[in-house]
């Protein structure tokens, strides 16, 4: 059970941004950096290193600004399942539980959260800087959630799902509301 709580917290870390989880994980892993993590393992620690810290800080910058809010939002709408999957397999490396499930499991988690992102940003116009900054923190806590509490962080990420199905609810009522209040 923990290990599943601990794939659930990284997996809603890659929900929120892409860069950061994938780079704090592999730093979290001292020396070796990202020879536990599948996919990246392959990859030269280098330039992994360097192209997951230049994408971590366009993360960063770039949020601050609704021209940088929708650039991020392409690219993590269609990089968080995969970055979701390979976090969930990094850190559940130790379960009795498929791999093919835990990759499913923590891509679809990740793609919730980022799908939940994109409507709220369509439906309020771009999100206002005291959210950006909570995705941030939010994101940097849950991957070291994922390690060192992982009840924590798994009840942190049920949370967030929760709030994802309240936010689905809440824009089928909008949408069924106003389309009524329109003739249609």
């Amino acid at each position: 059970m923990i290990e599943i709580l601990a794939t659930l917290s990284a997996s809603a870390a890659a929900g929120m941004r892409i860069g950061i989880p994938l780079l704090i994980i592999g730093l979290l892993q001292g020396s070796s950096l990202w020879s536990q993590v599948p996919i990246l393992s392959n990859i030269s620690p280098p330039i992994l290193l360097a192209c997951l810290s230049c994408w971590s800080l366009v993360e960063l910058l770039a949020s601050k600004k609704l021209w940088g809010q929708r650039l991020l939002q392409l690219v993590q709408l269609f990089m968080s399942p995969v970055v979701g999957a390979i976090m969930g397999l990094a850190v559940a490396s130790a379960t009795a539980t498929p791999s093919w499930m835990i990759a499913c499991i923590g891509g679809s988690l990740a793609l919730v959260l980022q799908l939940v992102q994109v409507g709220w940003f369509y439906r309020l116009r771009g999100l206002p800087l005291w959210a950006v900054f909570l995705q941030d923190t939010l994101c940097i806590a849950l991957v070291l959630f994922a390690f060192d509490a992982p009840w924590q962080g798994g009840l942190i990420a049920l949370i967030l799902l929760w709030f994802a199905v309240r936010s689905a609810k809440h824009w089928y009522d909008w949408y069924h509301n106003n389309g009524k209040g329109h003739g249609a």
